[in-house]
C-alpha cells in the first residue's frame, strides 16, 4: 500500500490497483508506483541482463508500458498489480536480452532458471523487430482486438495469462487473437500481417 494525501490533506492508502487506474486520469500519481517499484526492478532486470545501463533501460521501458496499458490490467482476485507489472518487466528484460545476443553483446549465458523461458520466446521473435510499423497498425484496430495482439506479440503473454487476467475464458481469448489477427491482416494488406501468422 502507497500513502497518498486528498485534497483535505488527510493521509489515506491507497493500493497499487488504484493508482494505477487514477494515473490515467492524474499521471503524477504514478510516480509513488515508480518509488514503490524502481529499487527491486532494476534487481530483477539486472539479473537478466547483466549491465546496470542495459537495466535501467529495461526498467524504464517496462514502466513505460505498465502506464500505456494500464486499461488492460483488469484487478481480480489472486491477481494483484504487483504479478502483472512483473509479467512485463520480465518480457521486457528477456527482449532486450534477446537482442543484446542477437547483436553479439552478450556471450554471458543466463541464469539456468531464465534460459528455459527464453526458449519458449523465441516463436515471435521478429515480431518486436518490426513493431514500431506493427503500432500503427494496431491503433487502427477495435481497442479490444489491440490490446490481445499487443499482449500476446508484444508483451508475450500466453493464452492462459490473458484469460486469467481478464476474466475469460481461454477460448474466447484464442477466438478473439484469431479474429483480431485477420482484421490486423486486412488493416495491413501484406506488410507486417506476415509476422501473425
Amino acid at each position: 500500500m502507497a500513502i497518498l494525501t486528498n485534497s483535505d490533506n488527510e493521509d489515506q492508502l491507497v493500493s497499487d490497483e488504484t493508482l494505477l487506474r487514477e494515473s490515467t486520469l492524474k499521471p503524477w500519481l504514478f510516480a509513488t508506483l515508480v518509488d514503490r517499484y524502481q529499487a527491486a526492478f532494476l534487481r530483477k532486470a539486472l539479473s537478466i541482463v547483466r549491465d546496470p545501463r542495459d537495466a535501467e533501460e529495461v526498467v524504464l521501458d517496462a514502466f513505460t508500458k505498465i502506464y500505456i496499458y494500464a486499461d488492460s490490467f483488469v484487478p481480480q482476485s489472486g491477481a494483484q498489480f504487483s504479478s502483472w507489472a512483473y509479467r512485463i518487466l520480465m518480457n521486457t528484460a528477456f527482449t532486450r536480452y534477446q537482442k543484446l545476443v542477437r547483436e553479439g553483446q552478450r556471450v554471458t549465458a543466463l541464469d539456468p532458471e531464465f534460459e528455459q523461458y527464453v526458449g519458449e520466446r523465441t516463436e515471435h521473435s521478429g515480431f518486436e523487430e518490426r513493431k514500431d510499423g506493427i503500432e500503427r497498425i494496431l491503433i487502427r484496430l477495435p481497442r479490444h482486438f489491440a490490446i490481445v495482439l499487443r499482449l500476446h506479440y508484444l508483451e508475450r503473454w500466453s493464452h492462459e495469462d490473458i484469460a486469467e487476467q481478464s476474466g475469460e475464458n481461454v477460448g474466447t481469448i484464442k477466438a478473439r487473437i484469431h479474429r483480431a489477427k485477420e482484421a490486423f491482416r486486412r488493416e495491413s494488406a501484406g506488410g507486417e500481417a506476415e509476422l501473425l501468422l
